[in-house]
């Protein structure tokens, strides 16, 4: 039902392509992160949540049908819908169904709870199309509520400085908003201004999370000791981190899983946070949705199949694709 072709994963039965890497005139998107959604398609189909975000990164004046959660549509020959991935707000898996048989593409997914978007939904299919990024067994998460209270006790241990938490801009940075929110605190977080133009996507969909304000703006001459700063990689040792005295940094992501990461980037503290399914939540997805053919695509897609060939008795294998999955993990 699914064929690979230079623009990317094509089904002919509906004539569009899931996720494409090059502009057609037909997509399905499974959600807005550069490596999913790319910019000059003729139109989109994509999760009605993530209307905003996906504007916000494409172009608002792109030619978007926005689809609830669940509600099939026809394209062509095939029964298209989307379901909750529990990956970032608005993202879905992408369910296609032709001449008696079903396709799911799994886009990026956790298991795990998330107060900032939906929780995943298995999805029963024949043929299951799934991410493998973080697909060997040293990646096993604990819950974001762990995690969120040890951000907080690692933040007010030291109030006498600022606390930067690098984290990437979309997904990462609100769902720490709303993990911290949810413990119930009530205090203010300053941003840069990358992940503080999303939140306005968040907070439109009525996504519950801290206030924020950006950090600049902020007089030059407040002091920022004791605030807890998020703020994307990308401005770890730039001259944006002039404006902080002597602040203690942290990297919230699933990579800080492994020893050596945290040293390499140079930051004081890392905490293992991510937001794709783990060794055992790929391994419970694969086997909860039947799926009797499985295709593996980004990470370490190798292993996975391997493993679920030689002790599950499941057809997988890789499948070639420019998703990334370590961009935004």
């Amino acid at each position: 039902m699914i064929e690979r072709t230079p623009e990317g994963l094509y089904c002919p039965a509906a004539r569009a392509w899931l996720d494409p890497w090059r502009p057609v005139p037909r997509a399905l998107i499974t959600h807005a992160h550069s490596d999913h959604a790319r910019p000059g398609c003729g139109h989109y189909w994509a999760e009605a949540s993530g209307e905003g975000v996906l504007r916000q990164r494409l172009g608002r004046d792109i030619r978007l049908t926005p689809v609830a959660y669940g509600e099939p549509f026809r394209l062509h020959q095939a029964w298209v819908s989307f379901h909750p991935a529990g990956h970032v707000l608005g993202s879905a898996q992408i369910r296609l169904e032709a001449d008696g048989e079903v396709w799911v593409l799994s886009g990026d997914y956790k298991r795990d709870p998330d107060p900032s978007c939906q929780p995943f939904e298995v999805v029963s299919c024949d043929v299951l199309i799934s991410e493998a990024t973080f697909a060997l067994p040293i990646y096993r998460w604990r819950s974001g509520r762990e995690l969120a209270e040890e951000i907080v006790s690692w933040w007010q241990g030291d109030r006498s400085r600022a606390s930067i938490l690098f984290c990437y801009a979309f997904g990462k940075a609100q769902r720490l908003l709303a993990e911290l929110r949810a413990l119930g605190l009530e205090e203010e977080v300053l941003l840069h201004g990358a992940p503080e133009a999303i939140c306005r996507s968040y907070r439109e969909a009525e996504v519950p999370m801290l206030p924020t304000r950006p950090v600049s703006a902020l007089p030059r001459a407040e002091s920022l000791a004791g605030r807890l700063v998020l703020a994307p990689p990308s401005a770890h040792r730039s001259p944006w981190m002039k404006r902080f005295r002597s602040p203690q940094t942290a990297f919230a992501s699933g990579w800080m899983a492994v020893r050596g990461a945290r040293r390499r980037r140079g930051y004081e503290r890392g905490f293992v946070l991510s937001d794709h399914a783990d060794w055992n939540g790929l391994l419970r997805t694969v086997k909860e949705s039947g799926a009797q053919r499985v295709f593996l695509t980004h990470g370490q897609s190798d292993v996975l199949a391997r493993y679920l060939r030689e002790q599950e008795g499941i057809r997988a294998e890789p499948l070639a694709t420019l998703f990334e999955g370590d961009a935004e993990a």
